[in-house]
């Protein structure tokens, strides 16, 4: 493991885990643990932030897939957000985007996709460090 970590956004119990530009072979078990760590800390929802991602390779949606299941067998659940086309394309390609609810924008995946309403913002912090 590479030692980095990712910002993580607490929303109540909800995890907002920023992701970096490139997930890729070098780096998809750290972005896995990342995500499972939050996980680990009862998040009920786990937003996968791709919205910075232009990159992701076979490793990284592997990675995605695995957070995923790991989400649903302890009844949490997990959302990605992804702005690029290139990441899209491979999550359609894949058949991820089927599996896992793809938003466009943190803002809309907080709304979720029969629009409930957002978390209470007031109770949001910020984990910048990782949690290190």
């Amino acid at each position: 493991m590479s030692g980095e970590h990712y910002p993580v956004l607490w929303i109540g119990q909800v995890a907002v885990v920023a992701l970096p530009a490139e997930i890729d072979v070098t780096n998809a078990d750290t972005v896995q643990d990342e995500l499972l760590a939050a996980l680990d800390q009862r998040a009920v929802l786990l937003i996968a932030d791709m919205s910075r991602t232009d990159f992701c390779d076979s490793s990284g949606v592997s990675a995605m897939v695995r957070v995923f299941r790991r989400a649903v067998a302890s009844g949490s659940a997990m959302r990605l957000v992804v702005s690029t086309p290139a990441v899209q394309r491979v999550l359609s390609i894949t058949g991820v985007d089927r599996l896992v609810d793809v938003f466009p924008s943190v803002a809309v995946s907080l709304a979720g996709p029969h629009g409930q309403p957002q978390p209470d913002s007031a109770t949001a912090t910020a984990d910048t460090d990782g949690g290190g």
